[in-house]
């Protein structure tokens, strides 16, 4: 996802080993097709058949979106499986969205999530820059789940992405992310989640 604001270089560095996009300018448009989010924006994401800018992306995550493009996955039994050993993990996931104050915000910093609604919703994720500035609730980024979860931050500028079945989002390791938020009332969704290791998107 686009970024807000990456904070000083040496800074960010110190806080998290995770490299920033090298062309990041505010308001600009990164390869993989996503922009900037302002505070309370709501903006539809990339559909899985539209894909004018994927051959930008590194080439383990363009596998990752032909992979779902080329197989039935709302039909797909739930469960997690390897791909590609530890290097690309498939997770099909049937759970129901919840009004955005029961859920909490998350990231990753060992994989690259490419999050794809296969059916159901409509499902909102939330979204803002990893700054360093929030306070860790759960922190598992040691286990093979590979996740931190943040409270709640009244600070941090989170956006609004609005999925439908058929839509993907990706977040990196700077990208915290809240999935699963219902827009009116609850729903059922089956969530496909591809698990990329970061280091092959280098």
């Amino acid at each position: 996802m686009g970024l807000f604001r990456m904070g000083d270089p040496e800074e960010r560095q110190r806080r998290h080993s995770t490299p920033r996009p090298v062309n990041y300018k505010p308001g600009t448009r990164y390869t993989n097709g996503y922009v900037i989010l302002t505070k309370g924006e709501h903006h539809d994401i990339r559909i899985i058949h539209e894909n004018e800018n994927l051959r930008f992306l590194p080439a383990a995550l363009q596998r990752a979106v032909q992979f779902l493009k080329e197989n039935d996955l709302a039909a797909h039994e739930p469960g997690k499986f390897e791909l590609d050993g530890d290097k690309m993990i498939l997770q099909v996931i049937d759970q129901d969205t919840a009004p955005r104050e029961q859920l909490r915000p998350e990231c990753h910093r060992k994989y690259v999530d490419v999050q794809f609604l296969a059916a159901g919703g409509p499902e909102r994720i939330g979204w803002y820059p990893d700054l360093g500035d929030s306070e860790t609730d759960e922190n598992l980024l040691d286990t093979p789940r590979d996740i931190c979860f943040y409270k709640n931050n009244a600070h941090a500028r989170e956006g609004i992405i609005e999925m439908q079945p058929g839509s993907y989002a990706m977040f990196f390791p700077w990208d915290v992310h809240v999935p699963a938020i219902q827009v009116d009332a609850p729903a059922h969704i089956r969530k496909i989640v591809i698990k990329v290791a970061f280091d092959t998107c280098l």
